[in-house]
């Protein structure tokens, strides 16, 4: 897949796909603007399951698009992207569960930064870091759904010494933010110890990847220890409603999530070979072992990179009120994606409110002409485009020398009544008598399918010429049929050209065909086939009954159409009249 020609294109729409689904930037302002579900459906959707499918698609994708310099390229340098705007997105907002959605931002991108990355140790972190997103992260929506319930509000500057009233509630805020700073003790830590033992590497890239990484994962520790201690430290402030714990239900989700995250962590050799052994070996399609241990190796760089982040995380804590009055007064000075987005929409509305004005107008004859327009150059560019001038050389050599076949009298008689229809229809005085020279221009046609062997056609186009003659005499019959329709000279003319045009295309596309070699293949098929599999001798009714089956039945519900249409009118007539 790699040294296929298609591998750009496919790489390209492949992660058009996954950005969009895991809101990767600059795809990312969708993410918290679908936040308007209760917390319990956001809890489902924003922590493990929707979200997390484009970063699932990338990781299962790794053995087929990875190890490119295209692709570790662009999902290092996106997911850092997405990793550091999410998190300096989340310390803006004061809305608990708008903190959590960019904080999502910010997770999947350093999901798709390990990826990225592709290494064994990185692919094993991204694993554990997607279970410990998923439990953290779903707890953290369900307790911030227990405390709007219980207070009536999810904003953190309104909130303050709820842990007396709501001491459930608080644990598992503590339990999840334990997760979520990557202390000891719970998969977060795991997770945190993989990815910056693949990250720690003495080149400049890692180094640049490392960086970004501890800082995300600063923000992200910050963002969860306000979620975690804010709300209920310090003094009780009043709420819209008396606080009070909720029912069981909207805490026992959160406990049991927040127990998961610490125990599964605890037991380290199942967790290791029962979830990360076998997911990372699918990803990379080689075998992983399972090194996860809760004992910090104090001989190697890894422990004091994590005793880094976590005091990066506490400064962004005790910070926090003076970072989001600076993060908020230099967004006001950058372009708003969420404005964008609107003016996009109210753009692509008004785009196609334009386009249906112009194509939905109800002039039946600007409909006739954009069909009519679009049949020749259905016609008419193929076969420029494939044959150039070369499609004009039989035609031409018909003009040079003119030789008429050999054909009966009775031949020479239908063909006088399709040009003499012709000339009526053209030069015809009123209404009535363009109906009746249409007619007798399709009876033609229909004589000639008949003369040349072709009578299921000449039965449908006999069928055809009658209904339409018999629809269009009783429209008519509502107008003056004794009126002749004046038309500008433009409107002729341009009517005529692309008359002219359809005429020459079908003139062309015949003669390229008949004088191009005939493929037998399908009627030998047919001859062979007919009576021992459709036991029918007549090759024509076979194909019309078995081979074209469907077809036969389309032309038969549009004869039947037509019928219900005569009919329709015939009754609406006689009832004007009574």
């Amino acid at each position: 897949m790699r040294g296929a020609d298609l591998y750009p294109l496919a790489l390209i729409l492949i992660l058009g796909a996954a950005f969009t689904k895991s809101a990767q930037f600059p795809f990312h302002f969708w993410l918290p603007n679908a936040m308007e579900a209760p917390t319990p459906v956001s809890a489902f959707l924003h922590s493990a399951t929707m979200v997390q499918a484009g970063v699932y698609l990338l990781a299962r994708m790794t053995p087929m698009l990875g190890e490119t310099v295209a692709w570790t390229t662009v999902l290092t340098v996106f997911g850092s992207v997405t990793l550091l705007w999410g998190g300096i997105a989340a310390l803006r907002q004061t809305d608990m569960k708008q903190m959590l959605a960019q904080s999502t931002i910010a997770s999947l991108g350093l999901l798709v930064l390990l990826i990225g990355v592709g290494s064994e140790a990185a692919i094993s972190g991204m694993v554990v870091y997607f279970v410990a997103h998923a439990l953290y992260k779903a707890g953290f929506f369900m307790l911030v759904g227990a405390i709007d319930h219980g207070t009536g509000t999810r904003d953190i500057t309104a909130l303050g010494g709820l842990r007396t009233k709501m001491p459930l509630t608080f644990i598992a805020a503590l339990l999840a933010a334990l997760a979520m700073v990557g202390l000891p003790l719970t998969v977060g830590y795991l997770a945190k110890e993989e990815m910056y033992i693949a990250l720690a590497n003495p080149d400049w890239r890692p180094i640049v990847l490392l960086l970004v990484a501890i800082t995300g994962n600063a923000l992200l520790a910050g963002v969860g220890l306000a979620i975690a201690i804010k709300p209920f430290f310090g003094p009780l402030l009043p709420t819209p409603k008396h606080p009070h714990e909720g029912a069981p239900g909207l805490v026992v989700g959160p406990l049991v999530l927040g127990a998961l995250g610490v125990g599964m962590a605890l037991a380290t050799d199942w967790f290791g070979h029962t979830v990360l052994v076998p997911t990372a070996s699918a990803i990379l399609h080689a075998e992983v072992e399972s090194h996860l241990t809760l004992v910090p190796d104090f001989t190697g760089l890894i422990p004091f990179l994590s005793a880094l982040t976590w005091a990066l995380g506490a400064l962004v804590f005790f910070q926090l009120v003076s970072m989001r009055s600076a993060i908020r007064r230099l967004t006001q000075q950058l372009p708003n994606a969420d404005r964008a987005f609107d003016g996009l929409m109210f753009g692509l509305i008004s785009f196609a409110g334009a386009i249906t004005r112009f194509f939905h107008h109800g002039r039946l004859e600007r409909y006739l002409q954009m069909v009519f327009v679009a049949l020749a150059l259905a016609m008419v560019l193929p076969l420029a485009l494939n044959h150039g001038y070369d499609v004009l050389l039989p035609f031409s050599e018909w003009i040079a020398h003119p030789l008429l076949p050999t054909m009966m009298a009775y031949e020479w008689i239908v063909l006088g009544m399709a040009v003499l229809g012709l000339v009526a229809l053209l030069v015809a005085r009123n209404r009535l008598s363009s109906i009746l020279a249409l007619g007798i221009q399709g009876t033609s046609i229909a004589l000639i399918f008949l003369l040349f062997g072709a009578p299921d056609l000449a039965f449908t186009q006999f069928m055809v010429e009658i209904l339409s003659v018999v629809i269009l005499a009783l429209v008519m019959t509502r107008l003056n049929l004794r009126e002749r329709d004046n038309r500008p000279f433009e409107d002729i003319f341009r009517d005529g050209f692309i008359a002219l045009v359809c005429g020459v295309g079908v003139a062309l596309m015949l003669m390229v065909i008949l004088t191009g070699t005939l493929d037998t293949r399908l009627s030998d098929f047919f001859t062979a086939t007919s009576l021992p599999v459709a036991h029918g001798r007549n090759i024509v009714n076979v194909i019309l009954v078995d081979y074209r089956g469907l077809d036969t039945l389309g032309e038969i519900s549009v004869v039947m159409a037509a019928g219900i249409a005569i009919l329709a009118l015939i009754r609406s007539r006689s009832k004007g009249r009574s």
